[in-house]
């Protein structure tokens, strides 16, 4: 699987309308035994909560790209620039800064059963 070409096509198709619109931009980190991975950049414009964010992105990706499809779950990383200027600052210099929340998703609720 191609996670630099996932992530080129999301930031076309999906990722211009969430970041311009919404404040919000995602990126596809892994994918590894049915669980992928992104990471979520919350701005100014973006009011929801940590937990509808993860499941709106999550269920964004799932659907709109086959490689996907067949995930169970997904854990998603939350970078809040919201609460904190200077991480903003960092990111736009291609710092990395820390996650401020971790959430998973299943995508079936019968999979812990």
């Amino acid at each position: 699987m191609d996670i630099q070409k996932i992530n080129r096509r999301h930031f076309v198709e999906t990722d211009m309308y969430y970041r311009v619109s919404l404040g919000l931009s995602s990126k596809l980190l892994k994918y590894e035994n049915g669980i992928f991975h992104l990471e979520v950049t919350l701005g100014k414009k973006w009011d929801k909560n940590y937990n509808a964010t993860a499941a709106e992105i999550a269920y964004c990706w799932k659907s709109s790209n086959p490689e996907l499809i067949k995930a169970i779950g997904c854990k998603v990383f939350i970078i809040d620039l919201k609460s904190n200027e200077v991480k903003f600052t960092l990111i736009q210099a291609g710092i990395s800064v820390g996650y401020d929340a971790y959430k998973g998703i299943l995508f079936r609720k019968n999979y812990l059963n």
